[in-house]
């Protein structure tokens, strides 16, 4: 997996992906207001190493669980929430693309 496979950037956010010993981790950062977003925000989206738990969604990686997720979409929903934007304007980069199946 290269660098590219594990960020991504649209619409004033920033997308990346991490693995642990334990999680896979999806983060996002607001980095500028154009999506509507509050620049700063982040939210953050964990799963298990192997891939089949239940989505967490954290206001950021490190963070305490705030709920979970069977589905990514539902996950990604509430990471738009947290960020003040819509789930469709979230990047998602190509290594975090099957989280949630």
């Amino acid at each position: 997996m290269t660098d590219g496979d594990r960020t991504d950037e649209a619409n004033g956010i920033r997308a990346s992906y991490d693995e642990t010993e334990t999680e896979r981790r999806l983060a996002f950062e607001v980095i500028d207001g154009s999506a509507g977003g509050r620049t700063g925000e982040t939210a953050a989206i964990a799963q298990n190493r192997e891939g089949y738990a239940m989505l967490k969604v954290r206001p950021t990686a490190d963070g305490d669980e705030l709920e979970r997720y069977y589905g990514f979409d539902m996950a990604l929903d509430h990471a738009g929430e947290l960020l003040g934007v819509s789930p469709h304007d979230l990047p998602i980069p190509e290594a975090a693309a099957d989280m949630g199946m």
